[in-house]
């Protein structure tokens, strides 16, 4: 099957790594900084309405400049991961632009110690009011900064500390080898083995990516243990009550919420994840499947291969079916560069969506392998592609990242791609074989996830008490997998090490737990799409999309009957997971 997969052009940004105008946009960084801090420094309590408005529309010029440089130093990176002149480029990037930052340290600082009545008297301006949501924010984290040199500090200390140790992961990740049958393998390689339909070769790719992963535990338990306690020691400086606060406060969701949410995915780990564990071992004719078959075909299943050309037709098919808006959005990432899909040697393995600019397209990055999962993969990032598109207008500085509510596109895109694909296959064993990939997805997303929140909880509270051992760690990882799997799945010594590949818990600490908040969110909003009750709901959830990074989850769930602040949100979501797995059970019976 020949497939002509598109690469990213990121000419849009900079022609490449030598483009003169890269050092032009340094100096001018450099320069527009140091300015910013003489003209205003001392003088945010004198400023007039309009004098304010001149520092946040310089402000949002150096977030511009800043976006264009380091997103194009990081994309250029990712897709080279072994070429020493990209990475070094990306931590030179990186560096300038930490040092020239430094003069503009003390304007959050300054800024939250004004009283709300200079800054609500600032807001009657017009145009400063369309600044209203990231005033809004910054005024959120006022009692968590610290003083100008402190904060100066932990500015220039992060190329050294944080973010040194994430960027020693990253490479040394990237650089991992494995052996099966004589033959090597990265690591997104070697994924794909996982997915065999041969029982033997699954076997040895899951005991090899362990066995690598055990001989590296004594550098990657190191750098696990410098970022625990690297993000201890601020959060203490900062007053923050627990680990997952900091993340808690950038999500905009109380920690009481993520408590309730990670306690009932637990309460229904025995009648989700235990219920189709069971049936998979059945369906592999064995008692117990091995950790590293959670995600196997199943042996009944035709293990259909898809061309480039054929998943996306599926995909556009099914965003035009669900909404011809959508469908013009997504178009254009095909139409036009923004989208790297081959796996190659010293490509980033996974796939992301990056958005460097605010007010311009996002980037997407893929592995593509022609598999099942790799047309839902492509499903997901468009849907974080889409997302960002749905809100360039509402500005640089307004626009903001949050975890919980940036998953809920591209895991909505995923759901209305699998129903589309659902819907049209008629054969009952094809149909067992597609619920059931679709079942481990978001058993792997809403149940996976928070088992991975509970080891980083564990994880970092007893980093509070001294470094935790690899021993320790892996024994944490056991517990926690164990628990969330269920009896039906064999979590031992040969995948006890296999922690120290989920990336998120180096360079986004509790990060997990947005994967299982936007999947029932998405459950949530797809029942009541379901149930009819909600009238034209792809333009109030297009809508919905371009709000996120503004409103409060009340005010953006309002309009389809949702609250997150209650149990039954979660409960919700979580019923449409056993519904799938009462079909699947269902079909068993009928089939076998």
């Amino acid at each position: 099957m020949k497939n002509k997969f598109p690469a990213w052009d990121l000419s849009d940004l900079y022609k490449g790594t030598d483009d003169p105008k890269i050092a032009k946009d340094l100096a001018a960084y450099a320069r527009r900084t140091k300015s910013f801090a003489r003209k205003y420094k001392g003088k945010l309590a004198t400023l007039s309405a309009g004098e304010f408005l001149a520092a946040v529309k310089d402000i949002e010029y150096r977030a511009k400049i800043a976006g264009r440089l380091g997103g194009f130093a990081y994309l250029n990176m990712v897709t080279q991961m072994k070429n020493n002149e990209a990475v070094a480029f990306y931590q030179n990037i990186e560096e300038k632009l930490t040092d020239y930052a430094k003069p503009s340290v003390f304007f959050s600082v300054e800024f939250n110690h004004l009283p709300q009545a200079k800054i609500s008297e600032w807001l009657k301006n017009k145009e400063i009011k369309a600044y209203k949501y990231w005033i809004k924010r910054l005024r959120r984290f006022r009692k968590y900064e610290l003083s100008e040199p402190e904060e100066e500090i932990l500015l220039e200390k992060s190329l050294t500390s944080g973010d040194a140790w994430v960027r020693l992961y990253e490479e040394h990740s990237s650089r991992l080898e494995y052996m099966v049958d004589g033959k090597k393998y990265n690591d997104a390689e070697l994924s794909k083995l996982l997915l065999s339909q041969e029982a033997q070769t699954r076997l040895k790719a899951g005991r090899e990516m362990n066995r690598v992963l055990k001989e590296n535990s004594h550098l990657m338990t190191f750098i696990y243990n410098m970022v625990m306690k690297d993000k201890a020691i601020e959060d203490d400086k900062r007053g923050f009550k627990t680990p997952v606060s900091a993340r808690n406060m950038s999500e905009d969701v109380s920690d009481e919420s993520v408590e309730v949410l990670a306690k009932s995915v637990k309460k229904h780990y025995k009648d989700i994840a235990h219920r189709f564990y069971k049936l998979k071992a059945k369906w592999l004719g064995v008692d117990k499947i091995n950790y590293w078959d959670r995600n196997a075909p199943l042996p009944f299943g035709y293990d259909q291969e898809y061309s480039w050309e054929q998943a996306v037709e599926i995909v556009l098919n099914a965003y035009k079916e669900f909404s011809p808006k959508l469908y013009a959005i997504a178009k254009d990432f095909f139409d036009h560069n923004w989208i790297d899909v081959p796996p190659r040697d010293g490509k980033r393995s996974g796939a992301f969506c990056s958005s460097p600019l605010a007010e311009g397209h996002p980037y997407l990055m893929l592995n593509f392998a022609g598999k099942q999962n790799d047309v839902l993969t492509l499903a997901h990032e468009l849907g974080h592609g889409c997302h960002h598109q749905l809100r360039v207008h509402n500005g640089t500085l307004n626009e903001h990242s949050r975890m919980t509510s940036e998953e809920v596109a591209s895991v909505f895109g995923e759901m209305i791609v699998f129903q589309s694909m659902l819907r049209n296959t008629k054969d009952d064993k094809a149909k067992l074989c597609l619920i059931a990939s679709n079942v481990g997805d978001m058993i792997n997303t809403a149940i996976r996830q928070i088992a991975f929140h509970f080891f980083e909880l564990r994880a970092h509270q007893e980093r509070k008490k001294g470094e935790v051992s690899a021993e320790r760690l892996s024994q944490i990882w056991v517990e926690e997998m164990k628990d969330s799997l269920g009896d039906y799945v064999v979590v031992d010594k040969d995948s006890a090490d296999i922690w120290s590949m989920v990336g998120h818990f180096f360079f986004l600490p509790f990060y997990v737990y947005a994967y299982s908040y936007a999947d029932c969110f998405v459950n949530s909003l797809y029942k009541v799409n379901e149930s009819g009750k909600v009238e034209n709901f792809a333009d109030k959830y297009l809508h919905m999309l371009s709000r996120t990074a503004l409103d409060d989850y009340d005010d953006i769930l309002k309009p389809f009957g949702l609250s997150p602040n209650r149990e039954e949100f979660w409960e919700y979501g979580l019923s449409l997971i056993a519904e799938y797995i009462d079909q699947l059970e269902e079909l068993d019976r009928k089939l076998f």
